[in-house]
């Protein structure tokens, strides 16, 4: 085993071979890669699957002996400066390793076919496997300086992703949009990295623990000084996390492909934030302010994301205001101190709220495809219903992750969420009822988008958007292979 993680250092690596293929072969031999674009699918698939059992093997020894580990380089060393470079393999990098990989396979292997249309499949997958590159390189960093050069580098991605169909004004916009105000929380971060290196003297974390803990214990600091830089850092987590008041860019992120939405919203981007306060977590506890300004915060953002999400028509603002709100309760159990269930509820809600974005890009393909509705109408819950005949296992694993989200037992998040509601009885009866009135709103939110997609009958008060009576349902194998099934007649009733 410490062969193993001897070698963890090529983790962020692994998926890099796929970017660099893809453009060198564009660049030199374009008409053969592009006739062959459709095999880029399986090496991406295949090399963050290779990560997935590493990450595994590195987790089953966590669990076995709680080991950290820790390899460094030195980079730059002169009298004053000194930086280095390095990997830390401990039980926050080893979950998050294997949600960012499990989360990745499937969506990568969901956007083989959800993409196969469109004449971008080629960069899709190029920004998709750097983005897995980027997020593998920040859970793996050893200081703040190689987190905020991976931080820079997931930004970079999500602005690509986001402004995928940049033909379009309104994803340009969008992906303008999360650039901007994402360089607020950048900003924030870098000033607080340089403020803790001014104060401390280092940037890997266990030695700027180790300092931090004995300034504050012997008043050898500034006390203000130290909060104004802890909030900086808070800062960067802030904008990254969709927290309030810089949450403003998560519903227009959902211009860009559905697939896309599936892995910022899961197990990605807005993750990252969180990530950043797990880690800093040994700091910031050091200072109450700074503790009750996240949880703060965190409970502001629990409330504005679920209100938000009661009056979107749009599917998929719908789900993006739904991640805000339960990021809020990941802020709100880090600023209570409850580090255990904050990463509990991370793990449980990237899996369904992956879940059901997969499954609303299957929604949104049976509209285009079964009513023949036009990207921009194909989202609109007010103009969907009775899909369920057409969609049934879309229908089904929908529901499994809307019971999911909502908390009813015994579904995965129910567990995640009672756990924070219980902390929170502990820490603030004012939160703690703030927080259960909002998780009855998850559950009313969730199933308006449930019960408008899935029952009752189409909401249009004419035959055929298109004026036909009868329209081709086309269902995609897993691979690609297009299959048109039997014509069927749709009955539109007002």
């Amino acid at each position: 085993m410490e062969y193993t993680h001897q070698y963890s250092w090529i983790i962020p690596f692994l998926p890099l071979p796929v970017p660099m293929l893809i453009g060198v072969g564009l660049l030199l031999f374009p008409t053969a890669t592009k006739n062959i674009r459709r095999m880029w699918a399986f090496p991406s698939v295949l090399l963050l699957s290779i990560v997935m059992i590493f990450s595994v093997d590195l987790s089953i020894h966590q669990i076995n002996t709680s080991s950290i580990y820790q390899y460094v380089w030195s980079w730059t060393i002169n009298n004053d400066l000194s930086l280095e470079f390095g990997y830390l393999i401990d039980s926050l990098t080893s979950i998050m390793l294997i949600l960012i990989t499990t989360v990745g396979i499937l969506v990568l292997i969901y956007s083989d076919n959800y993409m196969s249309h469109d004449e971008g499949y080629l960069r899709f997958f190029a920004y998709m496997s750097f983005f897995n590159t980027s997020m593998l390189g920040l859970v793996t960093s050893s200081n703040l300086i190689q987190i905020y050069i991976f931080w820079e580098l997931v930004g970079m991605c999500s602005y690509l992703l986001i402004g995928f169909w940049f033909t379009r004004p309104i994803a340009a916009n969008a992906c303008q949009k999360a650039f901007v105000t994402n360089r607020v929380g950048d900003f924030c971060l870098l000033l607080g990295i340089l403020g803790l290196y001014w104060i401390t003297g280092s940037l890997e974390f266990r030695d700027l623990f180790e300092i931090f803990n004995n300034l504050i214990y012997n008043n050898e600091v500034n006390l203000l000084l130290v909060t104004l830089c802890a909030f900086l850092l808070f800062g960067g987590s802030v904008a990254k996390s969709a927290q309030f008041p810089l949450h403003v860019w998560l519903p227009d992120a959902m211009e860009g492909p559905t697939p896309i939405s599936a892995l910022i919203h899961a197990a990605t981007m807005v993750a990252a934030g969180i990530f950043l306060v797990a880690r800093l977590l040994p700091l910031f506890i050091l200072i109450p302010s700074i503790m009750n300004g996240i949880a703060f915060i965190g409970i502001i953002t629990i409330v504005l994301g679920a209100t938000l999400a009661l009056a979107q028509k749009d599917i998929k603002r719908s789900l993006a205001y739904s991640t805000m709100s339960q990021l809020g309760y990941m802020m709100l159990a880090l600023g209570m101190g409850s580090y255990r269930s904050a990463l509990f509820h991370l793990i449980t809600h990237a899996y369904s709220k992956a879940l059901l974005f997969l499954g609303s890009g299957s929604i949104i393909h049976s509209m285009e495809t079964i009513v023949g509705y036009s990207p921009d109408k194909s989202q609109n819950m007010v103009l969907m219903g009775g899909l369920t005949k057409h969609v049934p296992i879309t229908k089904t694993s929908f529901l499994v992750g809307t019971l999911s989200l909502c908390g009813i037992p015994p579904f995965a998040c129910f567990w995640s969420k009672d756990e924070i509601l219980n902390d929170s009885w502990l820490y603030s009866p004012i939160f703690a009822i703030i927080a259960c009135f909002a998780a009855g709103l998850t559950a009313f939110y969730m199933f308006r988008v449930y019960l408008l997609v899935f029952e009752g009958y189409f909401n249009v008060n004419f035959k055929n958007y298109n004026g036909k009576k009868n329209t081709s349902f086309h269902s995609i194998s897993l691979w690609g292979k297009e299959k048109e099934a039997k014509k069927k007649s749709i009955y539109y009733l007002y």
